[in-house]
């Protein structure tokens, strides 16, 4: 798709390409995606069609560039076309300085009713360690106090409630485990992937973005808001 005039994975190649990333690479099963970089000038790699997951694409990605096992990649989902590079500086950074996690991830508090019980809005319960106890589509943790008529009487940006943004940095040998389980049966019920680490003693550490991270393209409506956020800004 194009937005005002660049297609969406070349905005999503140029957001991530101001970070400090020594390389940008997209990795696609798609023909049409492939050459579409390879256009602009971009740096792609085609992958199997068969993958269950972004992760699983991404190690392959890993296995063909031979990564050593404690290199740190990020990966950017390429419906992000707003993807802010300090997002992705975050990500890294903070599972550089912790050797005891293998991934990092980030969020923003929910301050609506709306996004609280979307499903398709992800949550996510951290520790006072800042280390995740849960991701779940469902409305959680679930404020008892707070109920009146089955409906949620406040949300405030001081309560619990997180959303998390799906953008993650991983430890290339934490990605070859992860190739190696099956899918976990908290995986398959909620289809979040991140809870694979999570049922196999993986630990995630989550950490509020620095920056607003906007939603990505799932929708046409999605798509005409960011058209529309773009054009404000020129």
């Amino acid at each position: 798709m194009k937005i005002n005039g660049m297609t969406m994975i070349e905005r999503v190649y140029a957001q991530s390409k101001k970070s400090h990333a020594d390389r940008v690479i997209v990795a696609t099963d798609s023909k049409k995606i492939f050459d579409e970089v390879i256009l602009f000038g971009g740096q792609a790699c085609m992958t199997s069609s068969h993958h269950q997951s972004g992760t699983d694409r991404l190690q392959e990605v890993a296995k063909l560039l031979d990564l050593p096992p404690k290199h740190i990649v990020v990966n950017v989902q390429g419906d992000e076309p707003l993807i802010p590079p300090e997002a992705i500086n975050q990500v890294a950074s903070n599972l550089a300085a912790r050797d005891s996690v293998g991934v990092a991830t980030l969020f923003e508090p929910i301050d609506n009713y709306e996004d609280f019980i979307d499903k398709n809005v992800v949550k996510v319960v951290i520790d006072n360690a800042g280390l995740a106890l849960l991701f779940s589509r469902a409305p959680v943790p679930w404020p008892r106090e707070d109920i009146i008529d089955n409906k949620v009487n406040r949300i405030s940006v001081t309560d619990l409630p997180m959303r998390h943004i799906g953008i993650y940095a991983y430890r290339i040998s934490t990605l070859n485990q992860f190739v190696s389980w099956p899918i976990a049966p908290l995986e398959k019920k909620e289809l979040l992937e991140q809870l694979r680490f999570m049922w196999h003693g993986e630990r995630i550490h989550v950490d509020k973005a620095v920056i607003e991270v906007p939603k990505g393209v799932d929708t046409k409506e999605d798509l005409e808001d960011v058209i529309k956020l773009l054009t404000t800004n020129l």
